[in-house]
């Protein structure tokens, strides 16, 4: 069984089915692609916010700040791309073994 976004099952499935790799493998290759759509966005924030602070001194402070959250979350949202990634490779490698667990 995969692991899935806060640890949950699609539709009520059994733990004792067979699992479609195939379809695993589409599901983590998506989770992956909106891991990357995530970093990319939070990146792109935080350079506008770092922008901003530099143009608005008097705001600078609160500018900063909404720059290192959005720096975080670009972090994290690569963390779980990376990770995806790596769930996607293991489902790839039962599904081109024949693996049905």
């Amino acid at each position: 069984m995969a692991h899935h976004f806060l640890g949950s099952k699609h539709h009520g499935e059994e733990a004792s089915k067979v699992t479609d790799w195939r379809k695993e493998e589409k599901h983590h290759k998506h989770m992956e692609q909106l891991g990357q759509l995530g970093a990319v966005a939070a990146g792109a924030y935080a350079m506008h916010e770092k922008h901003k602070a530099k143009k608005d001194p008097e705001h600078a402070h609160s500018h900063k700040i909404k720059e290192g959250v959005a720096a975080a979350v670009a972090v994290g949202s690569a963390g779980y791309a990376f990770h995806e990634h790596h769930q996607k490779k293991d489902a790839k490698k039962h599904r081109s073994h024949g693996h049905h667990h």
